[in-house]
This record gives structure tokens, sequence and C-alpha cells, in this order.
């Protein structure tokens, strides 16, 4: 069921939000050459719940941490490993789901670590217009296949890069999964229309090369593709009862 959010639910969502707009911003200045996938996992859990919130991934089926972190070629769900170490020129992909007084939020950012080449730094600016043309889709009328066809138009047709289809976005509020799923591929004037106080997660995820996943990492749960940036809208998206314009609830 999709629930349609009041003022007062967008209000507690964008505080939350906050909340994990600070533990993204401190990462910002944290990430860099030497440190481990743990160490940027400790930082994000102490600060989420230093601020009065709660990291909703953690206990969530059995998931033992407050981040999801990936490195280059993970695209997605891998655990925040002490023997990762970051290095010069890698993609570092946080994500991570906050709940702060029974309001949830959710977003990852790719983080570049030091000095990235010239491809890399291609891939993040593409995978981050990509958001942004899917959040400027997000209007009061539109289709979920509007979002996707702005994205997947953008990655694949304008810049040849790989739209990855098995992992989507969703529905968020009141529990960090909801009804509907948000796929970043499709057609223009397709699929679901979306209404005032609809809440989504916009979550482009792009490779060098294929869209496909190449492999499933059962020990550390991490999905395999090629070169992958990621870059989601928090919150993660919503329209505004009272407006037809799209509205972050967090800006990423």
């Amino acid at each position: 069921m999709i629930t349609l959010k009041s003022e007062r639910e967008i209000e507690g969502m964008r505080e939350s939000g906050k909340v994990l707009a600070g533990v993204h911003l401190g990462l910002r200045d944290m990430i860099k050459p030497g440190i481990s996938a743990y160490d940027i996992e400790k930082f994000a859990n102490d600060y989420i719940i230093e601020h009065g919130a709660t990291p909703s991934e953690k206990g969530f089926e059995g998931y033992k941490y407050a981040t999801c972190v990936d490195v280059n070629d993970e695209v997605a769900h891998g655990t925040p490993r002490k023997d990762l170490i970051l290095k010069k020129g890698d993609i570092v992909k946080v994500d991570m789901t906050v709940n702060k007084n029974g309001y949830e939020s959710d977003s990852c950012w790719s983080y570049a670590v030091g000095d990235v080449t010239k491809e890399t730094q291609d891939l993040m600016d593409v995978t981050k217009k990509a958001l942004y043309l899917g959040i400027a889709q997000s209007v009061v009328g539109k289709r979920l296949g509007d979002i996707g066809f702005a994205i997947q138009d953008f990655t694949e047709n304008k810049h040849d890069y790989g739209d990855v289809r098995e992992l989507i976005g969703h529905g968020i509020q009141p529990t960090m999964h909801e009804k509907p799923d948000v796929m970043h591929y499709g057609e223009k004037g397709e699929g679901l229309r979306l209404k005032a106080g609809m809440t989504i997660t916009i979550e482009p995820m792009i490779n060098e090369g294929t869209w496909k996943i190449k492999d499933h990492q059962l020990k550390t749960k991490t999905i395999l593709g090629y070169t992958t940036c990621q870059r989601m809208a928090a919150g993660h998206h919503s329209m505004n009862t009272h407006s037809p314009s799209p509205m972050t609830v967090l800006l990423s």
C-alpha cells in the first residue's frame, strides 16, 4: 500500500534527513587513503546516535551495521570490513538509513578517495547529474516511467554507461522500504502516476560498461558490477503537498 504523507510527516522526514546529511558531510572531510571501511561505519554509527537518531539498517533482517560500504566495482550491500583499506583513486559508496522520532531518511553518496582519474570523475559527475534529472521528473502528475527514462537516456544513450536494472528505488516511510518500486530505467508516460504526499527514493547506480551485475559475493553480501558509482536522493524525495514542484527532503 502507498501512503500519502502529511506536511507534519514530511517535516519529520526532513529532520531525520538533516542527521543523515550531517553524516555525509562529516564523511566528506574524513574519507582519505589509508582509512578502513569500518572507520566509516564507526563514524556514521556514532554520529547518528549522538544526534538522537537510530541507524535503521542495524538489525534489519539480521544486518549488524549502520552502513553499507562498497568500493569500485562493488555495486551495493557491502559490509564495512576492517580489512578493506581505501586507496588513492578509489570510489567508495556509503549507504545508510536513519530513523529519528519514527521518521525515516535514506541516502548513499559516492566519494572520491584522494585524486581520481578523469574517467572516474566523469562517471561520478554523470551519476550525480542523472539523479537530479530523475528528481526533476518527480512532480505531481508525472509517472514513474518519466523518472526512469530521464536517468536511462542520460546515462546510457548520451554517455554510454550501464544503468543497473537489478537494484531499484522504493517508497519510504513509515518503514525503510515501502511501495512503489522505483526503476531507474523506463519509458516516458508509463507506470504509476505520482501524487502529492508520496515519498520515494531515487537511487541511480551507474556502471562503466554494461548495466548487468557480474556476481554476488555471499561472504560480504556484496554485489559486483564494473566500476560503479551510486548516488541517491536522501529521505529521499517527496512531493510537496501544496506544490507541483519537486521537493527534496535532504540535498545530496
